[in-house]
């Protein structure tokens, strides 16, 4: 008894849709599993296969997760291969005091954000309107970098659930504010294809018993339940952007990628080095966000982070003297500034 068997798999998009295509020559059933993949990695597909009285429906399980990116793509190939790889962990003895390092600036043009919060399926977004532009510029940035998306990324439990680490210390949620080079690129997907084309502020985010008011615009009940399904929106106005920041902080940068495919080497990223707080009722209503639609069983949007990257021989630069950890941040160095323009605290 002879078969030949003819298949090709590939994963593509940002909403892994999966395309199969398969023929397979009678007199055998298909069955074929990658039993080695841990389950959350694992998706299963069923395929009837008719060319036999006997034949059952058979599971196909294709790896997506993290560690697969680089290998079901050809255009990820990053993800596997890179050497420039985010997110990592942040020694902070590693760290080189930089004095030359400028102060944060953000520059709303005087009006208050507003755009669309969206499930969507991975994490939470929040995607600005086309006016008023919102950029950033300092610190170790050469440019002007407009923002493009703000992304929360959190955790099954408190302690985890951010993406970079600080001395191996996790944190309940990472906010991500994403910009690209305005400068030099006409859009995002331009700009992550070039050299200095993107700017990612982080900033960490522990459970506390008060909260930081921008996230709390974000996470009130009357607000987070419009996006409890995968590719739910909700608009949202009257944001003051600079209240996410905190009064005073430093900031540690290094050269690193996109944490999501195509894992682009071309980000500067910057982490702010004094974390937000949420209450606990505020976690609690993330936890209950779905990955999936209604229709579907449901599935914590939470614990969707990348898993650490290797650091190994990248630069971490930041503005605070490691060597004196007691003193706090005093001075205009060590503020958000705003443009003259735009609403104050």
């Amino acid at each position: 008894m002879g078969t030949t068997i003819q298949g090709g798999l590939e994963l593509l998009g940002k909403d892994s849709k999966i395309l199969l295509g398969i023929r397979i020559l009678p007199l055998m059933c298909l069955s074929l599993s990658f039993r080695f993949l841990p389950s959350s990695f694992r998706r299963v597909i069923t395929i009837p296969v008719q060319h036999s009285r006997s034949c059952l429906v058979q599971p196909i399980c294709v790896p997506t997760g993290p560690p697969f990116w680089g290998l079901v793509n050809a255009a990820w190939s990053l993800c596997a291969v890179g050497k420039r790889q985010s997110p990592v962990d942040v020694e902070l003895k590693r760290v080189l005091y930089d004095p030359f390092l400028p102060p944060l600036r953000l520059s709303t043009g005087g009006e208050k954000l507003r755009g669309t919060l969206y499930n969507t399926g991975r994490h939470v977004s929040f995607l600005p309107a086309s006016h008023p532009v919102v950029n950033v510029s300092g610190g170790p940035l050469l440019y002007s970098h407009r923002l493009s998306e703000l992304r929360l990324l959190f955790g099954a439990r408190d302690g985890t659930g951010s993406e970079h680490q600080i001395n191996h210390q996790g944190f309940s949620a990472e906010v991500q504010l994403i910009h690209f080079n305005q400068e030099l690129y006409g859009n995002l997907s331009a700009a992550s294809r070039g050299p200095n084309g993107l700017a990612i502020l982080s900033l960490f985010v522990n459970v506390a018993g008060s909260s930081n008011s921008f996230l709390s615009r974000l996470l009130n009940r009357d607000t987070i339940t419009r996006i409890s399904y995968k590719n739910d929106a909700y608009f949202l106005q009257d944001l003051s952007l600079e209240l996410l920041f905190p009064e005073s902080f430093g900031f540690i940068t290094y050269q690193g990628s996109l944490s999501t495919p195509p894992c682009s080497e071309t980000v500067t990223w910057i982490l702010i080095d004094r974390a937000l707080n949420i209450t606990s009722l505020q976690m609690h209503s993330l936890r209950l966000l779905s990955q999936n639609p209604p229709s579907q069983i449901f599935q914590s949007l939470s614990g969707n982070g990348r898993p650490l990257q290797p650091l190994a021989y990248r630069a971490l630069r930041g503005n605070r003297d490691p060597r004196h950890p007691e003193r706090r941040c005093r001075g205009p160095n060590y503020r958000l500034h705003v443009d003259a323009g735009s609403h104050g605290r």
